[in-house]
């Protein structure tokens, strides 16, 4: 890997200045601590932004997550902490603020929103004061990850003055802060999400992009805005060509995501980044978010030597053309029951509302009067054992493993080969994303291609 000076112009400054960092190149969270307090401290060290993959944790574990990566990565050091919207709980969403706020943790990566929420209002307007020049200068940073333009123009945009409103006479927001709201985007940095692995819209890049792009610059007019938000950009990221080609488009950062997942540093078993380590470009597929489950979201996840994608469609169809575990044919439920569940569906109940019972009794009381509802309950908890057999390399249910990917991986995997990353073993997160980055930019100096594609953004 040859120096990095020419990579240090690519992207937007700005990104480089208020993170902190070296380059304007990110790692993505990914939830269930797949990002790692390793992955985090070591993209820190380096110089690098990332964000701890809290989503679907518990808060103990997110309080002990946050504090070990502020004792190992040191004072100023740039890192996060995913903010994963929990779909129905808004308490959980509120205590996991508190617990952000409670620590000092100064960035968010905002995942998975579909309109904007008080307590992530709350988070990015705590500690907002007034610079010098009278301009609003944050305590917290945000990044929100979108893939929709009417979500993306939520984050681009000053939080809702009437939630501002509320949130300062319920006292959760000083005068002042509420005062400089108008005058702030809720977000610093937009990725846009393009195909990527896990929660994904499928949008093309060369679509996404230009559009999120234009949407900015029309909201920045239409709030008179000071400090633009930037827009990145996501999925698809593998090689230097698709870095060089973001930065070609003017995106002012990227956010890699599944090559992240394949490091030595993430938190998943050896035997997922052995599979991920052989996939190729077309070994993925897509399959209905757990997590979304009503609203047909999907995911895109490994395919290859795993059958959890298309038992997931399958158990998808039986919620959509059942009303409750009433109207399932016995012979399904059997089926269900001794193939993807590998226990009863009395016992999968029986698990799930003890996790509600302590996280979000609404929802359970809800359940128990819907029963189409307690049979989505009851599905989705598919996903969360092939979640975990994944994590834990449980060969006895290999084909049942969960695997968020997108086609990036083996991208990367046919860039990697025969050269130091070959092996997953060698494969570190910074290591990574410094060569990737100082690639591209000789990919791009080669081409006549310029590297300040921000810096008129200042």
């Amino acid at each position: 890997m040859g120096g990095l000076s020419a990579a240090v112009h690519l992207g937007d400054p700005g990104f480089r200045r208020d993170h902190g960092v070296r380059l304007a190149y990110a790692a993505g969270a990914m939830a269930k601590g797949i990002a790692s307090p390793d992955l985090v401290i070591r993209m820190a060290r380096a110089g690098l932004m990332s964000w701890y993959g809290a989503g679907g944790q518990r808060l103990v574990t997110v309080r002990s997550a946050v504090r070990r990566i502020r004792a190992a990565a040191g004072p100023g050091a740039p890192w996060g902490v995913n903010l994963l919207h929990p779909i129905g709980m808004p308490a959980l969403e509120e205590a996991t603020v508190d617990l952000l706020l409670e620590e000092g943790v100064r960035s968010v990566e905002a995942a998975a929103y579909l309109e904007v929420t008080p307590a992530l209002v709350r988070y990015r307007l705590t500690g907002l004061r007034a610079g010098p020049d009278g301009a609003p200068l944050p305590a917290n940073r945000v990044l929100g990850k979108v893939s929709r333009l009417e979500v993306g123009a939520q984050f681009m945009s000053p939080a809702p003055p009437a939630l501002v409103a509320t949130l300062a006479a319920q006292g959760r927001i000083t005068a002042q802060e509420a005062a400089l709201a108008a005058h702030l985007s809720l977000a610093d940095d937009i990725c846009a999400e393009a195909e990527s692995g896990g929660h994904t819209d499928r949008r093309p890049a060369l679509v996404l992009l230009p559009a999120m792009q234009a949407l900015r610059d029309r909201e920045v007019r239409r709030h008179r805005l000071s400090r633009p938000p930037r827009v990145g950009l996501a999925g698809g990221l593998g090689t230097p060509a698709a870095l060089a080609a973001a930065f070609a488009m003017g995106a002012d950062f990227v956010l890699t995501g599944s090559i992240n997942q394949g490091t030595v540093e993430a938190a998943t078993s050896d035997a997922v980044k052995d599979l991920l380590a052989e996939a190729g470009p077309q070994d993925t597929d897509f399959a209905p978010a757990g997590d979304m489950f009503e609203i047909g979201a999907r995911i895109q996840v490994l395919r290859r030597g795993l059958l959890f994608c298309a038992r997931a469609n399958r158990l998808y169809e039986v919620w959509r053309r059942h009303d409750g575990l009433h109207d399932v044919p016995a012979e399904t439920l059997r089926q269900i029951e001794r193939q993807y569940f590998g226990r009863s569906v009395a016992a999968v109940w029986d698990e799930t509302c003890t996790h509600y019972a302590r996280t979000a009794p609404e929802i359970l009381d809800a359940a128990e009067a819907n029963p189409k509802q307690k049979l989505a309950m009851v599905l989705r908890w598919y996903w969360i054992q092939a979640n975990r057999l994944a994590m834990a390399g449980d060969e006895s249910r290999r084909a049942d493993w969960q695997v968020h990917c997108g086609p990036a991986m083996g991208a990367f995997n046919d860039w990697a080969r025969g050269g130091p990353f070959e092996d997953w073993r060698c494969r570190h997160v910074d290591a990574i994303g410094l060569a990737l980055m100082d690639a591209a930019a000789e990919r791009l100096r080669a081409r006549g291609g310029g590297h300040d594609g921000g810096e008129h953004r200042g």
